[in-house]
């Protein structure tokens, strides 16, 4: 780790204290986890503490934790994750927030602390179903009105549940179930050594 993300580290422990969860260094940066509960005041001090000074959300994005690690993981199911960047400290930091009920999960918006979150947050809500409470227009972004479910969930049916099509004799677009069977599809496998011409 290099001195600079130890200088971040040491300011994020002496800022937050006993609201770090977990810090942890991973792909070039610190991971820092918090508990739901102090989500939106951790991300309020992470802004505006002068030491820290994170001004700019990159990114925030759901995470469906169901099958991760080969189906050994035994926590929480529902996570959002931020990208943050400090301008003037120039300094990167990624937080984690696990959702604590699997069947409704709910975290607080961001958005009133970064704008940028709006349409993130959307699009957590309509891939995975991730409610935030206090955002001021929480509706679907990428799928249709009418979609059926939450289709980045690791649960979700690859054909999805409905399909749509024109029906000429109403003259409009109706749902119906899916026609489509599911089935596996196994990739073939090339065995013969002349394959391609290869000789």
């Amino acid at each position: 780790m290099t001195v600079k993300l130890q200088n971040l580290e040491q300011a994020l422990r002496e800022v937050l204290v006993d609201k770090v969860q977990s810090l942890s260094f991973a792909l070039g940066e610190l991971t820092l986890v918090v508990k739901a509960s102090d989500y939106l005041s951790v991300c309020q001090q992470l802004r505006d503490e002068p030491t820290l000074g994170f001004d700019t959300l990159i990114d925030l994005c759901g995470m469906d934790y169901q099958s991760y690690a080969e189906g050994a993981w035994d926590g929480q199911r529902y996570a959002t994750v931020l990208h943050l960047l400090s301008v003037v400290h120039n300094w990167r930091l990624r937080v984690r927030v696990f959702a604590q009920d699997d069947e409704f999960p709910l975290l607080d918006s961001v958005s009133p602390i970064w704008p940028a979150a709006n349409w993130f947050e959307r699009e957590a809500f309509d891939l995975y179903g991730i409610v935030y409470d206090g955002h001021n227009d929480l509706r679907r972004i990428l799928t249709d009105y009418g979609f059926v479910g939450h289709p980045f969930r690791k649960d979700f049916p690859v054909s999805g549940y409905v399909e749509m099509r024109y029906d000429a004799e109403q003259k409009r677009v109706v749902y119906q179930p899916v026609t489509i069977d599911p089935r596996e599809i196994t990739p073939r496998i090339i065995r013969e050594e002349t394959y391609g011409g290869n000789k």
